[in-house]
């Protein structure tokens, strides 16, 4: 079987090791692309050129650096590319992998920093052929494949809400809103409302957080989703789904409960996956040389998908900026978290709330 020309930009340095400023996700993906036995590793770039050969030293690889990505693409014509940068980078990388003929790409998590972005990553992917996949491994982890599971089995009824809390919208609710959209075959959004607070931006990899969030939305074919996001959002569970005859809760990314009208109490499935190891990257590797190999496979992290759930939070965001409700497809461009953050209707320049009378 042939062996495909792997190239990364953005190797950064590992995990928690000196001068890390991230989670070293390029080392995951070099991992599960070498666990394939597929690929070759031809080439990496980065803007530290240190980063670069501490990379191809723990590796014991021999291949260029390059400090311009754009000068790695038209040199070296990889064929299959990881992105492994900040969210604000991911847009025009890319849209320049697909136009330069890169036949697939494994990008980072959330897609880029405005609608418009993503819009153009998807575009520029369609144009050129590209299969494009995002890491939102948790569509391999166990317990999330078992709820999907039972829920196609149909135990669960029809399904009718869904429900799921976590630390902010954009960088941790990409995760959270990619697994809902899973459970749900991936249809589209109808309809977002939401509302965010944000006195003090948290910024995660260059992009700022709201501090609270509330979204409600409803896909076409009428399930309903809420998510609480950030300060008091703690709720009785991590995610829990709700059909018609019956229950799912999620407590954590390693636990599973079922309550349907058969059970008298709470059926818990144990899960023996290591969440925090590599296997569910490793797993999204294997399945974008499956797409390489096989015409006409989608793959599980496909941009397909993940621009479905993207747009939702975009929306979310708009709708604060309007204050209603937004009908899909979104029209606005920008990030409405960022535009309200430079104009002051949110952050630390927003005057102070009106005092009661």
């Amino acid at each position: 079987m042939s062996v495909y020309r792997y190239a990364i930009i953005g190797t950064g340095r590992p995990w928690k090791s000196d001068g890390a400023t991230g989670f070293g996700m390029s080392h995951t993906h070099q991992h599960g692309f070498a666990k394939t036995g597929r690929t070759e590793l031809v080439a990496v770039a980065d803007v530290r050129e240190d980063n670069a050969r501490l990379f191809l030293d723990k590796y014991n690889v021999d291949a260029p650096i390059f400090t311009n990505y754009e000068e790695m693409l038209a040199e070296i014509k990889p064929e299959i590319l990881s992105i492994a940068t900040w969210p604000h980078l991911h847009a025009d990388m890319t849209v320049a992998a697909c136009e330069a003929g890169v036949k697939a790409i494994h990008c980072e998590k959330p897609m880029a920093t405005t609608w418009g972005d993503a819009k153009r990553m998807k575009a520029a992917a369609d144009a050129n052929g590209t299969i494009v996949t995002f890491n939102h491994q948790r569509r391999n982890l166990e317990a999330f494949q078992k709820a999907r599971q039972i829920i196609l089995s149909g135990e669960l009824g029809d399904l009718t809400l869904m429900e799921c809390e976590c630390g902010n919208l954009f960088d941790w609710g990409t995760h959270w809103l990619d697994m809902l959209f899973f459970f749900n075959g991936d249809v589209p959004a109808e309809w977002v409302i939401g509302q965010i607070d944000l006195r003090e931006p948290d910024v995660i990899f260059g992009a700022p957080m709201e501090q609270q969030g509330l979204v409600y939305w409803k896909w076409t074919n009428g399930v309903r989703g809420i998510m609480v996001t950030g300060h008091d959002s703690k709720l009785t569970t991590m995610m829990r789904l709700t059909g018609t005859k019956g229950i799912i809760e999620l407590p954590s990314e390693n636990a599973l409960k079922v309550r349907t009208e058969q059970d008298s109490d709470w059926r818990v499935i144990p899960m023996i996956e290591n969440i925090k190891g590599s296997d569910p990257i490793d797993l999204a590797c294997a399945d974008l040389i499956k797409a390489l190999d096989t015409p006409g496979y989608k793959p599980l992290l496909s941009i397909d998908y993940a621009i479905q759930h993207t747009e939702v939070i975009y929306a979310a965001y708009e709708s604060s900026r309007w204050r209603g409700r937004i009908d899909l497809p979104l029209k606005t461009e920008d990030s409405a978290l960022v535009s309200m953050l430079e104009s002051g209707e949110i952050g630390p320049k927003r005057r102070a709330q009106p005092s009661v009378q």
